[in-house]
């Protein structure tokens, strides 16, 4: 479709041209911009014109870390983010009911540091259904709840063993307690039954249209093969709306290198992003690896799952071949570690004449005042989520304490000169940019905790930067630069409209903002 936008307040995330009245678009492409006059005077029978009515236009948002298939599922499963654990609990017992014996129960969302009573047990969900396998996944994705049966099924015992890098959780009395930390989450997911590929397939579909709906015209995926076999059926069917850059798993490292594949092949829709490692778990079940232990034990440091000599040897590997590295790390020590292991690859990127890959650190969730400016440094890039410090404030002040001035440091990382994107971890936490946005700029909660200045006021940033976190920086990152994240001719039109300037309503209102229509490669896709 050939259209002409006007009479709208278009903020072009281009600094030679920032603001413009209306937009000219042919097939997929902005063909021009500029005033109102300018661009009806180019309209003829091929253009339909369309009049904005004063509302707003953006660049269409990514998001820089979303797990797609665990997000559609989400979709489905029992919402575990409760206020309590009992609430948890009737919601479980709800689902049983409705559910045949033998049929899994799966819900995900539930996080102990919100309940009164911390950790559910294995007896709190024997006590609901011991003919059910229920398995309930952690808000941060890095533990999970199971009962008895679903332990069997497993073929997990008082006598089986810790996985690497995992925990089999026990009680006092060395007794199986239901939970499991890190990678011994994957003993019971990969024994429940996997969907296929068309079922993937339409629940990714189903998963679209929300994201559509905020606003999200492209993503940074970071699910398994499976996801990348099912968005490939979309595509080929035209059924793929959104633009997916698709990590590689590390398991698939060396199949990606054996047939070539390389970082940035692919598609207008789909093309191949960076190969994911983990450096460390997370904040919440307080298995990130930090320097210095948390502030409730005198020994725990957390879990670091790499160290730099392995981190270097897996990125020469991938390198060699054009494939960029995505590191998960949390703690202030697994990212001191990954920047270790970056400084070693980047030298040897420049002693073989490599590529200059674009690196990325996914969280950065807590940095020291030494190692800040090391991203900038060794030109990485990170993807920051900064929707989780809503939810991780209170963990972190409790687990961290004073060392959380450098949590979340978006500020301190900006100044620098970092490279900055931002996602959401969905389904860790909502996929909805606006939120991320107010939390970026105000540092708050959604009820305006702590207070008007916000959670260490120092780290806000600015609600331009944070709109570029989500438009014209993640579309560099993914290869998109002169091609999509800015309002601009021979760009692809994909964009939003807003019903209110977000440049000019109050944080408050960001947050409850949605768009009204999302339109992708000049076809509006979502209307309100």
């Amino acid at each position: 479709m050939n259209s002409i936008l006007y009479n709208a307040r278009i903020y072009t995330m281009d600094q030679e041209n920032p603001f413009v009245e209306a937009i000219a678009i042919r097939n997929s492409k902005i063909i021009a911009i500029g005033s109102n006059e300018e661009i009806l005077n180019l309209a003829n029978d091929q253009f339909q014109k369309i009049n904005i009515d004063g509302k707003t236009i953006l660049p269409g948002f990514s998001d820089s870390h979303i797990h797609l298939n665990y997000y559609s599922k989400s979709l489905t499963q029992v919402d575990c983010e409760t206020i309590s654990k009992a609430d948890c609990l009737e919601r479980i017992r709800a689902r049983v009911n409705q559910t045949e014996p033998g049929k899994w129960i799966i819900g995900h969302g539930w996080n102990q540091n919100n309940w009164p009573e911390g950790y559910g047990t294995i007896d709190d969900l024997d006590q609901i259904s011991t003919e059910h396998p229920i398995y309930l996944t952690a808000k941060s994705l890095h533990a999970s709840w199971a009962n008895s049966k679903a332990l069997e099924l497993a073929g997990i015992d008082l006598n089986h063993e810790n996985p690497p890098n995992g925990i089999i959780g026990k009680n006092n009395e060395g007794n199986l307690n239901g939970l499991l930390f890190e990678s011994a989450t994957q003993l019971i997911e990969k024994i429940i039954t996997a969907h296929s590929v068309n079922q993937i397939a339409q629940n990714l579909e189903i998963a679209q249209k929300e994201l559509l709906k905020y606003g999200i015209t492209s993503v940074h995926d970071f699910d398994g093969a499976d996801c990348f076999s099912a968005l490939q059926k979309l595509e080929r069917e035209a059924r793929l709306k959104i633009r997916v850059l698709k990590s590689i798993q590390l398991d698939n490292l060396e199949a990606a290198v054996n047939i070539g594949m390389a970082t940035g092949f692919g598609s207008d829709y789909l093309r191949i992003g960076s190969v994911k490692l983990f450096a460390d778990g997370a904040l919440g079940p307080q298995t990130a690896a930090m320097i210095s232990p948390y502030e409730n034990s005198s020994t725990n440091k957390g879990v670091l799952s790499l160290s730099s000599d392995q981190i270097f040897d897996y990125g020469k590997l991938a390198s060699q071949s054009g494939i960029s590295l995505a590191i998960h790390a949390i703690g202030d020590m697994a990212n001191m570690m990954v920047l270790q292991g970056f400084e070693r690859l980047r030298s040897y990127e420049q002693e073989m004449k490599l590529p200059h890959l674009n690196h990325r650190i996914e969280h950065v969730q807590i940095l020291t005042k030494e190692i800040v400016g090391k991203l900038s440094d060794l030109d990485l890039t990170a993807s920051v989520q900064p929707i989780h410090l809503i939810s991780d404030m209170e963990a972190a002040e409790k687990y961290w304490g004073s060392r959380s001035m450098y949590a979340y440091p978006f500020h301190s990382l900006l100044i620098s000169g970092t490279n900055m994107v931002f996602g959401s971890d969905s389904p860790v936490e909502s996929p909805n940019p606006f939120l991320g946005i107010y939390a970026a700029t105000t540092r708050r909660r959604l009820d305006g905790a702590p207070g008007e200045n916000g959670w260490f006021p120092e780290q806000k940033i600015s609600l331009l930067q944070a709109i570029n976190a989500y438009t014209r920086a993640p579309a560099y990152l993914a290869g998109w630069k002169s091609y999509k994240g800015r309002i601009s001719p021979n760009e692809q039109a994909d964009l939003i409209v807003l019903p209110e300037d977000i440049f000019n309503i109050s944080p408050d209102k960001i947050k409850n903002l949605l768009p009204q229509a999302t339109m992708v490669a000049g076809q509006w896709v979502w209307q309100k």
